[in-house]
């Protein structure tokens, strides 16, 4: 198996909710070194509102300068998030919605069903002025809610037929708190491609128990090849009490490359982009390998 998708989600997802005000600069430098360690596919921003998330208040300032070399998406919420991207040249972006409408209903004030239909207008209108566009639809909790416990395997196939549906190029199906168990990933998956081929599926592992690297694991036995990462592990959830970073883009590659699958990423690169960002963090990250890697004898 050598094509194997990694989609840098840290810029975006790992660095929203950091406390510490993250300089535009420091960021696109941060994507210049991940882009110069091979990555492809890079989440940079969202165009949400700053009020709500001050950490990407500058998406319309970053897009423009954001280095050659790889593929760049954003998320974008509503219908002026959308009008905002497709101002700066925005060609790819990711609506988000989850399995649990208790979920959204803290997250965007919305249930699930009315998160779809926002949604179905924005892709609409997207798809209407950038033809050559991509979009990914992300669907958070779809193995535990921690507001409504145990998500059935159903209730994420029915977002996953609703948001095929709309037109979503790709599904992003999200472990949000960290709780799955690789049995539990190839009983989702297995259910998922009763509306979606594994092409069109990726997974996004938070790491709450340490789980992440076995359930990325369980789901390339699935056949699945496309896993969402974070430089270092950055991440979280806000609405999801006790929930670790996301999957460390680190931490992937080394099973990657220890299973014999080439990714076309220099590791030793990546700890230096994972490096760099620490400095303006306040925290180590907990990237399992960058810890190994970093750590003075």
């Amino acid at each position: 198996m050598t094509n194997i998708r990694i989609i840098e989600v840290g810029p975006r997802d790992g660095l929203q909710h950091e406390k510490t005000a993250i300089p535009t600069d420091a960021k696109l430098a941060l994507i210049k070194r991940l882009v110069e360690a091979g990555l492809k596919e890079i989440e940079a921003t969202s165009f949400v509102s700053p009020k709500w998330v001050p950490q990407l208040g500058d998406a319309a300032e970053l897009w423009p300068q954001l280095p050659a070399g790889a593929l760049y998406s954003a998320l974008v919420p509503n219908a002026r998030g959308l009008e905002r991207a497709i101002e700066v040249g925005v060609k790819r972006i990711a609506v988000f919605t989850a399995a649990s409408d208790a979920f959204t209903q803290k997250n965007i004030n919305m249930s699930v069903d009315q998160s779809i239909d926002v949604f179905q207008s924005v892709v609409e209108e997207f798809r209407e002025k950038v033809p050559d566009g991509w979009v990914r639809g992300y669907v958070s909790t779809a193995f535990e809610c921690p507001y409504a416990g145990r998500i059935q395997p159903q209730k994420v196939v029915r977002v996953c037929q609703r948001l095929i549906a709309i037109g979503v190029d790709e599904l992003s199906i999200g472990d949000t708190i960290g709780v799955a168990a690789p049995k539990e990933v190839r009983i989702l998956t297995k259910a998922i491609q009763d509306v979606a081929p594994v092409e069109k599926i990726a997974y996004h592992f938070h790491d709450t128990r340490g789980t992440a690297i076995a359930n990325v694991d369980a789901a390339l036995e699935m056949g699945i090849t496309a896993f969402d990462s974070s430089a270092g592990g950055l991440g979280g959830c806000p609405y999801a009490p006790g929930a670790a970073g996301n999957l460390a883009t680190e931490d992937l590659l080394y099973l990657l490359h220890g299973l014999g699958i080439e990714t076309g990423v220099n590791l030793a690169k990546v700890v230096e982009a994972t490096s760099f960002i620490a400095g303006f963090l306040g925290h180590a990250p907990t990237s399992k390998y960058w810890q190994a890697a970093t750590a003075r004898g």
